[in-house]
């Protein structure tokens, strides 16, 4: 459950991964009777109400992605050192563009560390105020599982985030497929490419 908690952070599937993912699927099996819901947060209707200096600011910054760091703010312990040690994290871009539509979407959420080429707690306090200002209540929707829903995302424009529920008295069992992205959003520092083949 630890591990787990790190999932109540607003989040895109393995933005930490070279190649992130196109889209989630997740498919509700065994559901508590009250919490447990999964909230969404779009994040193209966040990038379009953004302030025009924001929205310049963004254009070309790269962030690095890492569950690592993710996990880690919850708890220093929710990832062995092998699990460490497979997961290197990424390089991605802040801002991502629909190929279909052309509308853009910050691309941020719990995963992304700090801003390639910033100091570091400089980037981290932009990535913070940008995650805060794209989970907005206006931003959300809040869903709440019945047994045999099935929800799909686009993990580019999209971030979620589980809710708690009493799990010491119930169970909540979901099945989530996650596709991959096929594309990088940026170019890769050398320690990742490896790490990515």
């Amino acid at each position: 459950m630890v591990y787990q908690k790190g999932n109540y952070l607003w989040h895109s599937d393995s933005s930490f991964k070279a190649v992130p993912s196109l889209c989630s699927l997740l498919s509700a099996r065994v559901v508590p009777p009250t919490g447990g819901n999964t909230e969404f947060a779009t994040m193209t209707a966040a990038y379009d109400a953004l302030p025009d200096d924001i929205k310049q600011k963004l254009e070309g910054l790269v962030a690095e992605h890492s569950l690592v760091y993710s996990r880690e703010t919850v708890s220093t312990e929710a990832l062995t050192a092998e699990m460490k040690a497979e997961l290197p994290g990424a390089w991605q871009a802040m801002v991502r563009e629909n190929p279909v539509n052309r509308r853009k979407a910050i691309y941020a959420g719990a995963h992304a560390s700090h801003v390639v080429g910033w100091p570091r707690e400089e980037g981290r306090a932009f990535i913070a105020w940008l995650n805060e200002f794209a989970t907005q209540p206006q931003f959300r929707y809040s869903h709440a599982w019945r047994e045999g829903d099935l929800v799909i995302w686009d993990n580019r424009a999209v971030l979620h985030r589980a809710t708690a529920y009493d799990a010491q008295q119930h169970k909540r069992l979901m099945q989530r497929t996650t596709v991959n992205g096929g594309i990088l959003t940026t170019a890769q520092p050398a320690r990742y490419e490896l790490a990515a083949e």
